[in-house]
């Protein structure tokens, strides 16, 4: 395991279960190389918003060459470059969705992916907001009902609008109309910290209130999104409160180095020990 440095460590506890986001940490390396050097690091569980680009066969070589889990990608979210972030609100994009839930069931496969993330996307202008709401709930059906015959579960998770402006799904409280008016068993609430401190803040209560949908949680601290402890979130408060809920799924590192990705790390060095 690589030596973290010397810095102060938060808490000792059980949880998080802490898993690499590849699109934010190891940056400094290639695709394919970041998968050892999260396994170096202490890390099992890794994620990946958007693997489409590269060789499902390759990755799955990595993971299992390294001891990792696959815990998550995103379903696929339009063009990026372009300014996409996800298509399931666009009533204009039905077609393109459906796809994209096919070719993410066959990465999930590949990768023994246990669960897919949604991204609502931005809100084209001029469409009623009714229709939005209607059409991102029957995406959602589709692709929680094709998920549902794969073993799969399927999130959504809300994205503030200071970073996104326009996003559709920006709060946990309209992420659980959503989730109730498509009724699917497999759809959970994907709660991130740092979004949910922008957009509403009192994190432990937004995320006890929500605890039984919630299936997976990523963290970065705000303002920033650099790692925990750059911030104003207190996290040590924060894991430990939910860990005392019971939460015993992911924890996953979606945050932006401040310097370099294991100099950022030394906030995590106990948790990492653990696993």
């Amino acid at each position: 395991m690589a030596e973290l440095p010397d810095v102060v460590v938060y808490v000792e506890a059980e949880m998080p279960r802490l898993a690499a986001n590849l699109t934010y940490l190891f940056t400094e390396l290639d695709f394919l190389d970041r998968f050892a050097a999260a396994a170096d690091a202490g890390f099992r569980g890794v994620e990946y918003q958007l693997p489409y680009d590269h060789d499902k066969q390759a990755i799955a070589e990595q993971l299992g060459e390294h001891g990792l889990h696959m815990v998550l990608m995103n379903l696929p979210s339009g063009d990026m470059q372009a300014g996409d972030a996800g298509i399931a609100c666009d009533p204009n994009r039905t077609r393109e969705f459906r796809d994209g839930v096919e070719e993410g069931i066959d990465y999930a496969r590949a990768l023994a992916c246990p669960q897919l993330n949604c991204l609502a996307g931005i809100a084209p202008q001029g469409v009623d907001p009714g229709r939005l709401f209607d059409t991102f709930v029957e995406n959602l059906r589709f692709a929680s009902e094709r998920f549902a015959s794969a073993g799969l579960r399927l999130l959504i998770e809300p994205i503030n609008t200071r970073d996104r402006p326009g996003f559709y799904l920006s709060r946990s409280t309209q992420a659980m109309e959503v989730i109730d008016a498509v009724g699917a068993d497999n759809l959970f609430l994907q709660f991130d910290v740092y979004h949910t401190q922008i957009m509403q803040g009192d994190i432990v209560k937004n995320f006890e209130a929500h605890q039984e949908r919630i299936c997976h949680i990523q963290i970065a601290d705000n303002p920033g999104r650099h790692e925990p402890g750059t911030g104003e979130i207190n996290f040590s408060f924060v894991l430990a409160a939910i860990d005392a809920m019971g939460y015993e799924g992911w924890v996953s590192c979606e945050y932006a180095p401040s310097t370099n990705t294991l100099e950022s790390l030394g906030w995590a060095r106990g948790y990492l020990a653990q696993s």
